[in-house]
């Protein structure tokens, strides 16, 4: 073995997830899995969605010791350290990647990791690998991140991104549990979902998004190529519906009517759901979605204050997203809608607004966060000099970063209150009142 991949995402450990139980497999992973398998490695893949920490250690320290390549995000920060130490004491080389990583490659570094990778991984682990552990060539290699033998950082250029992704092979599902995946979706919804990418990166810059991975760019796989992927996991797994898990499926119009085109042509039928922009929807993609049996679109609305969007760089107007969501429910499209509260400089007057545009809207599904800066995007070094943690790096996530001069999070909890019961099937005003006087009541309550 040359290579062991592995996450941090253990779905037994987290109670949120057991409530939702909608598990996908690691796209990622299993990318890095095919391409580098295609080019002569021996590669293990140890999902740990459906394992154990016990058990992953166990194999860790059982041998013997080659690369570990771990994908990491701000959600798995800390049981990613976990897994770093274990293969730190156990002899192996240690990499990570993803997402979080490369804003952070001094602290993986210092905590026992070997090198980042700092961007897309198939080409930078391949020649990783092609070094067989001679230090000396890491310098040689494009979007790396590691200390030097005199303890210096060494960040190397970025290597450029795949251009043809036709070219690469699809990721290697096989080589997990897939049925487990497809067994926990019947058992818990009824019907099961796969999924899959038709591209790789977003091009707009709302800045609070991470694009550490692949920039602002964005590349697209054939039409053909995608059809083709879709018959065979519907020939392989059967399953009931897909997840198109793209950042913007909708984003090029003619590339969304050659796929739906090709669809037609091989006589394919798959319910499906997929997230857009409103910006990115009008009459002929809506009725385009319909045609492929789309049942649900996801729309980040984020906010209901035109003031906020434009703060935000979202580059979509509130009236947009109205009509993104008027013509999806026309065509019988379930509509969800992403919300943002606490963005900086959201005001009372903002909360109320985004609270009315969702009564207007009256999405079939409706999720909402409190903000928090990710490190890396402009949004956290707009408010870094205001940024608190409450405990060591390596014990938080982001997600714990506190922002002084913000509202409280009771106050937010109060807003929550509010959207639901203005937008309850039935509403009582007496809730309804009562959540309002919460806002009010908590305004002044600021984080410390």
């Amino acid at each position: 073995m040359n290579l062991l991949l592995t996450h941090g995402y253990f779905l037994f450990d987290d109670p949120k997830e057991l409530q939702i139980m909608k598990p996908y497999v690691p796209l990622g992973l299993l990318y890095l899995s095919s391409h580098l398998r295609q080019e002569g490695f021996a590669v293990d893949i140890y999902d740990s969605t459906f394992g154990s920490k016990q058990e992953l250690f166990a194999l860790i320290r059982q041998g013997p010791p080659a690369v570990l390549g771990i994908y990491a995000n701000l959600m798995t920060r800390l049981n990613v350290l976990e897994i770093v130490r274990c293969g730190h004491e156990a002899g192996w080389t240690v990499v990570v990647g993803g997402p979080e990583p490369a804003n952070y490659a001094e602290e993986y570094l210092r905590h026992g990791v070997d090198v980042v990778i700092a961007g897309e991984g198939e080409l930078a682990l391949e020649r990783l690998l092609r070094s067989n552990g001679n230090r000396a060539a890491w310098a040689t290699i494009g979007s790396l991140i590691f200390f030097a033998d005199d303890g210096s950082l060494i960040r190397t250029d970025s290597s450029p991104l795949i251009r043809n992704l036709d070219a690469q092979p699809w990721p290697d599902r096989e080589r997990i549990d897939m049925d487990r995946y497809l067994a926990t979706w019947r058992d818990f919804h009824g019907k099961s979902s796969i999924s899959l990418i038709t591209a790789r990166g977003c091009p707009y810059r709302c800045n609070w998004c991470s694009h550490s991975v692949y920039g602002t760019t964005h590349r697209r796989r054939s039409p053909a190529g995608v059809v083709d992927e879709i018959e065979w996991i519907l020939d392989r797994y059967n399953p009931d519906m897909l997840w198109l898990a793209d950042d913007v499926f909708t984003i090029h119009h003619g590339w969304l009517f050659d796929f739906a085109a090709e669809v037609k042509r091989r006589g394919i039928r798959i319910p499906f759901e997929c997230i857009t922009r409103a910006d990115r929807l009008n009459e002929q993609v809506a009725e385009t979605l319909a045609e492929l049996r789309c049942f649900r679109v996801w729309i980040g609305s984020e906010s209901g204050s035109q003031r906020i969007l434009d703060a935000m760089q979202r580059g979509v107007k509130v009236e947009q997203v109205r009509t993104a969501v008027h013509l999806c429910k026309s065509r019988g499209i379930q509509t969800g809608m992403f919300l943002m509260w606490g963005y900086d400089g959201e005001e009372l007057e903002d909360i109320e607004q985004t609270v009315d545009h969702v009564k207007t809207c009256r999405p079939d599904v409706c999720f909402t966060t409190v903000s928090y800066p990710i490190k890396g995007t402009p949004y956290y070094e707009r408010v870094s000099q205001r940024l608190v943690a409450i405990s060591g790096w390596d014990q938080s996530t982001d997600r714990d970063l506190r922002i002084q001069g913000r509202h409280s999070r009771r106050f937010y909890q109060h807003a929550d209150e509010l959207l639901r019961n203005e937008i309850a099937a039935e509403p009582d005003a007496v809730k309804i009142q009562a959540a309002r006087e919460g806002l009010r009541s908590t305004w002044s309550e600021i984080e410390a």
